[in-house]
Formats: structure tokens, sequence, C-alpha cells
């Protein structure tokens, strides 16, 4: 009776955890193969209809995620569109290779593989998409041929929110590689993007009316711009990318179109530029219909190798010429800070920021740029710069007043560079070898209406090489000021002027107490009573 008691009990405890563990909810998700639901392997077959399908049951289920498994082989696919909002969340394995038509004319949409209205996506795997673009890029000239085909993007995402991509590759895109519009909230890492240097508008990866954007451990080489950042784009990081070939990482283009909005918050940082046509790169057109701010850029540890642009601000901009010009560029550019920019140029012009002139750039930050030329002079690069201000670092040894009133100064900094004169300092040296023999502009043409022994005289000051400016007692002796100079009226000091006590190795209370002073000085009214 005894045994049967006990063999009952036992019975009972492995039912009550057989029933534990089977009630118990799991995040394990329900696995989609493609091949199971109809898909064929066969690189010739169009699985778009197995791939919708399977799409659907997955956004649809209730009960947990989802996801759809694309195993090793090749998988072509005429077209698709997955669509949301999903129940769960959704996780696309690709581990084989998605094959588009060549003929661009066999897709019949915008972008070959598109996802729209989700959140919680995740896209990863080992595969390829293989967009089968070499015989579109003959057909890329829409510029010049109204009747050209409309080329399809490989990928794209529109209102998808709380996502990410990681370990994709993506080849040979027709057009561009990803395209991403009103998504936030997006992560990109380990993605690589090939396709030759010569396929044209293969931008990579492009950005519009997007926001928290992460781009990390990314490769890129294209036809067009590695990243491309358009209008509304805002808080935006892009880290340990290499990009090349390709235009660079470009801001633009902007001010084209009326309803564009500003462009914020953009880092870059530990990047590589190798063999680009462009580096760091913003572009705006001249002639702007909209008024936007593009403002709060990092560019920081950022490695140029032979590349023809490494810094490049155009708010002329102007692909194919002759561009209609209605005016200065509307597009304000402000807030930017450069630092630790390196390596090659292979033009001679390295930095050239060309800013609205009716909208100059404000508050430009350069600090540690070293870019050679690497040509048949070699050498160091220069500048050509046309901006408002360029703020100093707060390091008093960083040189960079140079910029002040440049267009109109006689650059005459190499003629002190190669005198007896010279400077001592290394990193003033090296800074002035980097600026270009600027031809001056004409202060006339710049002031047509101004009274010309005033533009005698102020041609006069505005010299780099001390030896050449007028002094102190030319300039009053000139005739533009000798009316109104009279010697008998000059003040005269009893003792000369002694700053010795601006030497003294002040402590904090001493300091405190001469403020004190200072200010009382200056507000009388405020001087305590005396008892």
């Amino acid at each position: 009776m005894t045994c049967i008691t006990s063999t009952f009990k036992a019975l009972c405890l492995s039912f009550l955890f057989v029933t534990a563990v089977a009630s118990r909810p799991t995040n394990r998700p329900k696995v989609f193969n493609v091949q199971r639901y109809g898909a064929k392997a066969d690189g010739k077959t169009d699985n778009a209809k197995a791939f919708t399908s399977i799409w659907n049951s997955a956004c649809t289920r209730k009960g947990g995620n989802s996801k759809i498994y694309v195993p090793k082989g090749t998988f072509y696919l005429s077209g698709l569109e997955f669509v949301g909002p999903c129940v769960n969340q959704i996780e696309f394995v690709n581990d084989g290779t998605l094959l588009a038509p060549a003929n661009p004319r066999d897709i019949k949409q915008d972008i070959w593989i598109k996802f729209r209205y989700i959140n919680n996506l995740i896209i990863s795997g080992a595969g390829t998409l293989d967009g089968q673009g070499k015989e579109s890029w003959p057909l890329n000239d829409c510029h010049k041929n109204p009747n050209c085909p409309k080329l399809a993007m490989t990928m794209g995402f529109a209102f998808v929110n709380n996502s990410r991509i990681n370990g994709i590759t993506s080849l040979n895109s027709k057009m561009g590689h990803f395209n991403f519009f009103s998504v936030h909230h997006f992560n990109i890492t380990n993605v690589t993007i090939t396709a030759p240097g010569d396929s044209p508008n293969t931008d990579g990866l492009k950005f519009g009316f997007c926001s928290n954007i992460n781009i990390s451990n990314t490769h890129i080489g294209t036809g067009d711009d590695c990243i491309a950042i358009l209008s509304g784009t805002t808080n935006m990081d892009i880290s340990n990318v290499t990009c090349g070939p390709g235009h660079g990482i470009s801001v633009g283009s902007l001010g084209k179109n009326k309803e564009e909005k500003d462009v914020n918050g953009l880092t870059v940082r530990d990047i590589v530029f190798n063999g680009t046509s462009d580096g760091i790169r913003i572009k705006t057109w001249e002639s702007s219909a909209s008024k936007i701010l593009v403002s709060n850029f990092v560019y920081e540890n950022i490695q140029m190798i032979n590349v023809g642009n490494p810094i490049n601000i155009d708010q002329k901009y102007c692909p194919h010429p002759p561009c209609e010009k209605k005016g200065e560029s509307h597009v304000q550019i402000q807030d930017l800070k450069l630092k630790n920019i390196y390596g090659t140029s292979t033009n001679k012009v390295a930095v050239n920021l060309q800013c609205s002139k009716s909208f100059p750039c404000k508050k430009i930050e350069l600090i540690d740029i070293n870019l050679e030329h690497k040509g048949v002079e070699g050498g160091p690069s220069t500048a050509i710069v046309a901006i408002r201000d360029i703020i100093p670092p707060p390091l008093r040894t960083v040189f960079n007043d140079v910029y002040i009133a440049y267009e109109l100064m006689d650059t005459d900094l190499h003629q002190i560079m190669r005198s007896n004169q010279g400077l001592s300092e290394e990193h003033c040296q090296r800074y002035i070898r980097k600026l270009p023999p600027h031809p001056r502009q004409s202060i006339t043409d710049k002031f047509p209406n101004v009274y010309p022994l005033a533009i005698d005289l102020i041609e006069k000051m505005l010299m780099f090489d001390p030896r050449r400016r007028i002094t102190v007692l030319d300039a009053l002796a000139h005739p533009y000021l000798n009316s109104l100079h009279e010697i008998s009226d000059e003040p005269e000091c009893t003792i000369p002027f002694n700053f010795d006590f601006e030497q003294h190795a002040l402590s904090e209370e001493q300091m405190k107490e001469l403020i004190y002073r200072e200010a009382l000085a200056f507000n009388p009214e405020y001087q305590p009573a005396i008892a």
C-alpha cells in the first residue's frame, strides 16, 4: 500500500512539472523558413508572392515574435513591399542572396524591397542583396534624357521606428542602396555596401526627415555619396565607418525645394575616407527655394587617404551646369567643429569653404587640420575660405586669426615665410603654408561709393606683413586723415606706461579683492557706507 501511494505521488509531481514547463511563456520566436513556404532558391523563379505571403503570416501572428528566415541559396525577386503595422516584433534574417531583375524595367516600383509602417524591425544575417545594377548604370542619364527609365533603389524604409540592420551586404544597386524616409531611432551596424566607383547615383545610405540614427562599423564603397543626409534629418551619429570609393559623407544637396526643413545635430567621428572624390561635404543650391538652418555638426578624428576634396562646403552647388542663378544660397550654416582631420589630398586645395554671401557661414571651428598634397608638387595643401567668422579654439597656441578680412587682404604670408623675418612658432608656419596665394579682391568693387582716399588708406592698412603695412604716424599723415589730425592736440603722457602690475602672481582672494574694487570703481553708488 505504501508503494502504491509513493508511486502515485511521483506521478502527480511529474505531471505538475510537465504542466508548469508547458505553461511557461517563451521568448523564442516562431521561425518562417521561406523554402518551407514555397520559395525556390534556383535564381530564376520569382519568389515575390511566396515572400509576401510569409510576411503577412508573420506580421499578423499573435502570441509571440516572428522570424522570417532566408537560408543559403539564390532567391530571385521581382519586387517586394512589406507593410505593417505588425502585431509583434519581426526579425528578417537573410543568409542567402536576394537577386533583383537585371532589366530595370522588370521592377515596377521605385524601391526593389520596401518596409513601411513597422516598429521593432530587425534585419540581420550574412546574406547579400544583389541589385544587378550593371545593365542599368548606362541608362542613368535623366539629367539630359527626359525619356530615361526610372531606376529602383535596393531597399527602402518609410515610417519604420525603433529598428535596426546588422550584418547585411548590398551589392551593385541600380540606384541608391538603402533609402530612409521618416525613420526614427534606427541603428545600422556591420553593413557592407559595394558598387564600382563609376556607377552613377548609387548612394550608400540616404536619409530624409529622420532622427536619432546611429551608424557604426560599416564599410561603404560606391559610385556616389557613401552617406547622404537630406532635409529634416536630426541627431545622427556616424562612427567607425570606411568610405571609398565614393563621394564622401554629404549633407545635401539642400535648398532646392520649398518644403525643406532644418538639419542639425550631426556627429561624424573615427572615419576613414580612402580614394573618394570628397570627404566632409556640405552642398546647397545657389538659388535657394527654402531658407533653412544647418547647425551643430562635429567632425572629429578623420583620416583622408588620397581624397580629392577633403573638406568642402559648397553653397554654389550645380551638378549639371548651367544652373539658373537667382541669388545667393539662403541656407544658413553655423556651429561646425572640425577637429583632428589629417591625411593626404589629391588636389592642392584641401579645405574649400565657399559659403553664401547673403547668409555667410558662422562659428566654424577648425582644430588640428593637417592635410598634405599628394601630387606632382607634393608638400602642404592649401585652403580657400569665404566665411564670416572662424572661432579660435580655446588654446592660445592655435593660430586662426588670419582669416579676418581674408579676401580683401594682400596675401603675402608666403613672402613672410620665405623672408628672414620668419615665424618662430612651428604651428604658425604649418598653418600659414596651408593658406593659398589668394588673389586680392578689389576694395573699390566691394565698396563702390566710398571716397577714393579712404580706399587708398584701407589698402595700405590691410597688409599682413608689418614691413609693408602703413605705420600709425604715416596713417595720421595720410591725406584722408591729415585734415583731422593736429599734432598740437595730441595728449602727452607724463610718465611711461608701466604694466608690471599685471605680472604678479595673485592668490584667489587677492584676485577677488581686485575684481571687487574695480566693480566699485565703476559703480560708486554701491560703495559701502563709512561707519
